[in-house]
């Protein structure tokens, strides 16, 4: 051991430089910020007089440094998810598929027919097909597209603050259990407030009826608005009023009915607890003047807010001055495009869209990959470790159902010295993270999560791991 660190005896800039390049790690202004930063942090440690810290000598210190770098100076990166989380928001949500992502590279990697119509030489429509397929998926009238949900609601609600003859705010009608903030502080009452409509609360936390939004109508309501809890579930004494209801008493005064769903799909699952989940088809059944899902949850597509409805509604979006401002670019719509077309044979959907078939694999399947997975685990003899099968849940994730299990399967690894969460940070400190779950303080791997592309990554860190 060598003497104990001090603000003294700190490495300088230059030695961390030189300790870096020896390291293969990249340097230059960003990473002596970066290398600033950290030993700003260590400095407050040492004032701290955390033990760890005061205990290392200057290697010590370089070492540590040079883990901060690789996690802070890769930017986004692959990472493997163990979490059991399909649709997890902050590991990028839906995994996108490679044979896919393979098609649509030619198209962006020289010029397309994005805006040209090559039967006419003029100029097109550059989400004409996607919006065919839309129609065709949903019996819609018409649909739109825009870069998220979060757009599409706030589009749908702007199109109604051109303010009421008297020079009124248009009012909006929602139920209070429905005002709902979602990650990022997206919160509907001010997404409301910034497109120019007025909030009309009605019912209670847990229980609104129809009667409740009847006696809200005044001269000055524009339209009804249904949300969708989407992170958050409200158990025990409830009640809420179904999109079909509220779109009738809408249309029988006039009114609008608006549906933010949040999270949707064109397929209809077999998993048990998400095969009561509608489809966009059947929302859109119910009768709602505009529909809004995100494309990148339970569609299992990119990042896209995906609007259905009423032709005369959804030109009133198109025409509006705000549209050009949140319309998609070309690779996000290749990809949307193509995920789409899967939809258009439901059989191979589930090989053609990660999401949809990881959601669909059964408990019996994910155990048996573990089982395979633990046979290849080659542990010493008279080990510390332990590596065995174990039942669990997994969840949606995404904003649909949160709160619905998915019967799972998990590899548990635990050491008689090891803590859990040591090996959970060492775990999402590899070259590839792994982000893993800690529960009863073990370390749980749901292979419901695991691409068929992880595994061999999965396996070599698990020997390094145990060999060590």
């Amino acid at each position: 051991m060598g003497k104990e660190i001090s603000y003294g005896n700190l490495p300088s800039i230059t030695e961390c430089d030189t300790y870096l390049k020896n390291q293969d790690l990249i340097h230059g202004k960003v990473v002596r910020e970066l290398v600033n930063n950290s030993l700003t942090q260590i400095r407050a440690d040492i004032s701290a007089a955390k033990p760890e810290i005061l205990a290392a000598d200057k290697n010590g210190i370089l070492e540590l440094i040079a883990k901060q770098i690789r996690l802070q100076s890769t930017g986004t990166q692959r990472v493997i998810n163990a979490t059991g989380v399909v649709v997890h928001t902050n590991l990028g949500r839906a995994p996108l598929s490679a044979d896919l992502l393979t098609k649509v590279l030619p198209k962006m990697s020289s010029y397309s027919n994005l805006e040209f119509e090559l039967s006419t030489g003029k100029r097109g429509s550059r989400d004409s097909n996607i919006l065919n397929l839309l129609r065709t998926l949903s019996g819609a009238e018409d649909a739109l597209v825009v870069n998220n949900n979060a757009a599409a609601v706030f589009l749908m609600l702007k199109s109604l603050s051109k303010g009421l003859a008297d020079g009124k705010i248009p009012e909006v009608i929602v139920s209070r259990g429905e005002l709902v903030e979602i990650g990022g502080s997206f919160r509907i009452p001010d997404i409301m407030r910034e497109a120019g409509v007025k909030l009309v609360e009605v019912g209670t936390t847990n229980r609104c009826r129809l009667a409740d939004y009847e006696h809200a109508i005044s001269e000055n309501t524009a339209a009804l608005l249904k949300v969708h809890p989407s992170n958050y579930e409200i158990q025990g004494f409830t009640e809420s009023v179904s999109v079909h209801n509220i779109s009738e008493l809408a249309h029988s005064k006039g009114l609008l009915c608006f549906h933010d769903w949040g999270s949707g799909s064109f397929y209809k699952f077999q998993q048990h607890g998400l095969s009561e989940y509608k489809t966009a088809e059947q929302e859109v059944s119910a009768g709602p003047d505009l529909l809004s899902f995100s494309g990148d949850k339970l569609l299992g597509g990119v990042q896209a807010g995906i609007i259905l409805g009423k032709s005369k509604y959804i030109r009133q979006l198109h025409n509006h001055a705000l549209y050009r401002a949140l319309r998609l670019d070309k690779i996000t719509l290749g990809m949307l495009e193509l995920t789409l077309n899967a939809y258009l044979d439901l059989k191979t959907l589930p090989a053609v869209v990660p999401t949809v078939g990881l959601l669909e694999l059964t408990q019996e399947e994910i155990k048996n990959r573990v089982i395979n997975f633990i046979q290849q685990i080659k542990l010493p003899n008279h080990t510390a470790w332990n590596c065995e099968l174990r039942e669990t849940e997994s969840r949606t994730g995404g904003g649909a159902l949160p709160e619905l299990p998915l019967a799972s399967a998990a590899l548990v690894i635990s050491h008689t010295t090891k803590k859990a969460h040591e090996l959970q940070e060492w775990f999402r400190s590899q070259p590839v993270p792994i982000i893993v779950r800690v529960h009863d303080e073990l370390l749980w791997i749901d292979f419901r999560t695991i691409l068929p592309q992880d595994t061999e990554e999965l396996l070599s860190v698990i020997s390094r791991l145990t060999s060590a």
